[in-house]
């Protein structure tokens, strides 16, 4: 055992937790957050150091990063295709390169590159399409041909067991992974530190609403006045907008992943194929990260499916025939909160004071920065950040829909 650890472990435990764990609620806040997520705990971060906003509660049900924040394959990238979608997630990738030095906590971000294959003429189009868009704005994307797609990953078998062979691929540089517990500890002490309260096993039972004006929110421990709250909890969002009236056109997946045991590093960048509907990065401690699309099935549950695991192992061994004789050792599942147009609802609502972050289906990790950036900029100012104008609730109502379902990576 090393000395240092021998040390630590005789030293009755000297280091400070990652945050502090409040008695009691207060009888009032500034703002409230519902959601201990990545999202709620960005939000509140900003709040407190961009804005001032530090009588802001967070609160929980279950324990932070506990939901869709801890339940993801921790992909980022900004490679999407509407100029709405461009620009928000470049924001995002420009503010994930520095949160490490931000919290003085090792997030694990690696930049890997990632290669969404294409495997028919419409698919590589599409690529191509993409490509355009990305460059447009500054983003690193290109089409590649097959032989750059196996130079990067010797280890892809191209042909893909004659099933859908690999045609070309969008290669989008900054691609990239992180540590998702670590995000949401390092946004969750941050805001401690600047003196938010974060409150773990607190459920909301009712938001009370007076004149289309948001008055308080009632807890399982108790009764708070506040004029602001803001809804971050993915695929709970239906059951709190009922809170207050209003309704959105959300429908919830359940959204599976699983982690191989590990293995000695062999794939450095991130895989993605929309038509085999898999994802796949290694994580450094070697394990393999694998995701695919939703469960075909409207559910609020986050149970883990033996079919999906059986399905995702005959994809992945398409992909990469050598894996036969690797072990999953875990599998999970999150719920996928996701809007007819794949784009998220976000900010400003028709009830004063509630904010919306919701939306998020099976994009929602990669967005945690600019997320917390900008709902943090709209409480504070009670007005939409620009990055989010087109992600308003209202564009169903107007029908001005975004479209970004030809970059969600996975066929849903």
């Amino acid at each position: 055992m090393p000395l240092r650890l021998l040390k630590f472990a005789r030293s009755n435990y000297p280091e400070p937790r990652m945050f502090r764990q409040p008695d009691r609620l207060q009888s009032s806040y500034d703002a409230v957050i519902i959601g201990g997520g990545g999202h709620g705990l960005a939000a509140a971060y900003y709040l407190a150091r961009d804005y001032g906003m530090t009588k802001v509660a967070v609160l929980e049900k279950g324990y932070i990063g506990g939901g869709n924040t801890g339940r993801n394959t921790t992909i980022i990238r900004s490679n999407y295709l509407t100029p709405e979608g461009v620009k928000f997630y470049d924001e995002s990738v420009r503010l994930w390169q520095d949160l490490s030095q931000d919290f003085d906590l090792n997030l694990f971000y690696s930049t890997r590159g990632h290669f969404t294959l294409a495997h028919t003429d419409a698919a590589v189009r599409t690529m191509r399409w993409r490509s355009e868009v990305n460059k447009h704005f500054g983003i690193k994307s290109e089409l590649v041909s097959p032989e750059k797609i196996q130079q990067a990953c010797p280890h892809l078998d191209l042909d893909c067991g004659g099933h859908a062979p690999v045609l070309g691929a969008l290669y989008h540089a900054p691609g990239s992974i992180a540590r998702h517990d670590a995000v949401a500890w390092g946004y969750g002490r941050g805001a401690d530190q600047r003196g938010v309260e974060i409150h773990q096993q607190t459920e909301v039972l009712n938001i009370t609403v007076k004149d289309d004006r948001i008055t308080g929110v009632w807890t399982n421990r108790g009764e708070i006045s506040t004029s602001k709250v803001l809804c971050a909890v993915a695929g709970f969002t239906p059951r709190l907008l009922q809170m207050v009236g209003l309704r959105s056109p959300l429908y919830i997946h359940p959204l599976q992943a699983l982690v191989s045991e590990p293995m000695k590093p062999w794939l450095d960048p991130i895989i993605v194929s929309g038509s085999l509907h898999v994802y796949v990065s290694q994580t450094a401690r070697g394990e393999l990260v694998m995701g695919a699309s939703l469960d075909p099935y409207e559910l609020h549950s986050t149970r883990s499916t033996f079919d999906f695991a059986e399905g995702l192992a005959a994809r992945m061994l398409d992909l990469f025939p050598f894996l036969s004789h690797v072990n999953i050792v875990r599998q999970w599942a999150g719920m996928a909160d996701m809007t007819p147009d794949f784009a998220p609802i976000m900010g400003k609502t028709p009830i004063a004071g509630f904010y919306l972050d919701a939306g998020w289906g099976t994009w929602g990790f990669k967005a945690t920065p600019v997320c917390g950036k900008t709902m943090a900029y709209t409480v504070a100012n009670d007005q939409n950040h620009e990055l989010i104008q087109d992600f308003s609730l209202d564009r169903f109502t107007n029908y001005e829909l975004v479209g970004e379902k030809g970059a969600a990576s996975v066929g849903h």
